[in-house]
């Protein structure tokens, strides 16, 4: 069918994406400005993979999966939570003192979601759902990314993150938040 595969394969880049960004930011020494451009980036995938997941991929879950609103609201949590710290590390340079705890704490949060995410409710909604729906999932999940505003790549984080484009005033997860649910909407 189309490119890049279902639902989970498609989420699952992402998260290797991440964790590529997480290893480049560990790699840095403490203070070092490029931490925060890599943060940066790191923000700007993680909102666009919340907010894909989301938008549709909670929804199946809640309705094709037993204990699907459960695990949902968990998931949901989770988001909440990295949000949290994410908008906390908006307000800190990398040399500021705050900055490593809060990367260490954002890093911690993501991995334990993505193990979460990959070990439990991925397979559960592979049971549960069709190839047909999970590959439908995939396309819808790749065009709700698409609409943002630039996708990053890990290997050029040299250019200025996504927030130059976006309207001033709100913090870089708000605004990445808004262009990516914000389309099309008659709001």
């Amino acid at each position: 069918m189309g490119h890049g595969g279902d639902v989970i394969e498609e989420l699952k880049a992402d998260h290797r994406e991440v964790e590529e960004l997480f290893g480049k930011i560990e790699q840095l020494p403490s203070g070092d400005p490029q931490r925060k451009e890599y943060t940066d980036l790191v923000t700007i995938e993680l909102v666009r993979h919340s907010v894909a997941e989301e938008e549709y991929l909670y929804p199946a879950v809640r309705e094709h999966v037993d204990n699907g609103d459960a695990l949902t609201d968990r998931e949901l949590e989770d988001h909440a939570e990295a949000e949290r710290t994410m908008k906390d590390l908006e307000r800190c340079d990398a040399d500021d003192p705050e900055f490593d705890q809060l990367i260490a704490q954002l890093m911690a949060e993501i991995r334990r979601h993505v193990r979460d995410e990959e070990s439990n409710l991925f397979p559960r909604l592979d049971k549960s759902c069709s190839t047909e729906m999970l590959d439908d999932l995939g396309e819808k999940v790749r065009r709700a990314k698409k609409t943002a505003p630039t996708r990053p790549h890990p290997a050029a984080p040299a250019k200025p993150p996504a927030n130059r484009i976006l309207a001033p005033g709100l913090g870089l997860v708000d605004r990445m938040r808004d262009a990516v649910s914000g389309r099309g909407k008659d709001s």
